[in-house]
């Protein structure tokens, strides 16, 4: 089971301070995980601009220009927030029993390791 998935709220641990321009202590949704190359989409976190090549659409718009856009950054770097403390926490997995109309079934769970609460 991943410790972050698409819609967590994330803060960025390391990196350069905010006060020198980077983005660490900055937290935001998750928008995109790729599993293949350890990396997240964070929202708000580590734009780079993108030359887009100029074209023109059906209507005849022009398109095109230096688009702002949130870069991947690897998943080490960000640290899941506790729903409680609203501070970055550790993730644990836990098997927890659920009965549905009279079937007992086994389900893994994301929680916080700080406050114990479930993600």
């Amino acid at each position: 089971m991943a410790n972050i998935k698409k819609g967590d709220l994330v803060q960025v641990i390391s990196g350069p301070s905010q006060a020198r321009g980077g983005d660490r202590g900055k937290q935001g949704r998750v928008i995109e995980v790729q599993v293949e190359k350890d990396r997240v989409v964070v929202e708000g976190v580590n734009f780079v601009t993108k030359h887009v090549r100029v074209g023109q659409t059906q209507r005849g718009t022009k398109t095109g220009g230096i688009e702002t856009m949130e870069a991947p950054i690897h998943v080490s770097n960000v640290a899941l927030v506790d729903p409680e403390t609203k501070k970055p926490t550790r993730v644990g997995h836990r098997n927890e029993e659920v009965t549905k109309d009279g079937v007992t079934k086994t389900v893994r769970v994301r929680y916080a390791k700080k406050s114990g609460k479930d993600l």
